[in-house]
């Protein structure tokens, strides 16, 4: 069977040449890793690629992990996310962009910090099961049909578009999405950002539950040499 890996939550087009280096330094420490990444083109895909018992190497949400990923793969570590503003250490926040609204520095504190009259907005979400687009923004705002009334755009990068476009009124986004929209999605500079969600767990590096033993810890080592961290909270 052949060995799968994939790294799809960050992988703009223009960023994959930084995810490809990133890749590559993983698979010089250990070579078991295919030569190249698997890019799924669909959510449908990504989701098989996620349960296939080939994943040697992957990236995804605790939103997915909570309902029912966890049982087809092992955690092997998450990313720090210091460098981007609304991260620190395993953790990191949604940034509530809108296209009007007091701008929010990212709170000093662990809660949420939300703009008012979130009830009032439609928001543009990335998935319902995103923990980041989605589950977070619901949980801190108490809004547990945000679902429901959501546009769905299918990518943190399209509810920035759908945002500015007047399509919806708010979106919730993944911090360092929003630290990528900032350098190149145009439509980010029309938004400001007037809230946060809670610190939450970031998104884990994960192998299938096939993996040898001995395999994942040498996939976790390697992960941890190129700056991930083993501190895990599991429970979003």
């Amino acid at each position: 069977m052949r060995a799968l890996a994939t790294l799809p939550m960050y992988d703009w087009p223009e960023d994959r040449a930084r995810v490809d280096r990133f890749h590559a330094r993983l698979r010089a420490l250990v070579p078991d890793l295919p030569a190249a990444l698997t890019r799924p083109e669909t959510a449908a895909q990504l989701h098989a690629l996620w349960r296939n018992p080939a994943l040697l190497l992957g990236q995804t949400c605790w939103g997915p992990m909570g309902a029912g990923l966890a049982a087809h793969v092992h955690v092997l570590a998450q990313p720090a996310y210091d460098d981007v503003p609304g991260g620190r250490g395993a953790r990191y926040r949604s940034a509530l962009v809108m296209r009007t609204g007091t701008p929010c520095p990212v709170p000093a504190h662990d809660g949420p910090a939300l703009p008012p009259d979130l009830r009032t907005l439609r928001a543009a979400i990335n998935a319902p099961e995103s923990l980041s687009g989605c589950l977070a923004l619901a949980r801190d705002a108490a809004l547990p049909d945000l679902s429901e009334a959501a546009l769905v755009t299918g990518s943190h990068r399209a509810s920035v578009r759908a945002v500015a476009e007047g399509a919806a009124d708010v979106a919730a986004i993944d911090c360092r999405s929003w630290a990528l929209a900032l350098r190149h999605e145009p439509a980010a500079r029309a938004l400001t950002v007037t809230g946060w969600t809670a610190l939450r767990p970031g998104l884990p590096f994960i192998t299938a539950r096939a993996t040898p033993a001995p395999l994942r810890v040498r996939l976790r080592d390697a992960l941890v040499q190129l700056g991930a961290l083993t501190d895990l909270e599991e429970t979003p």
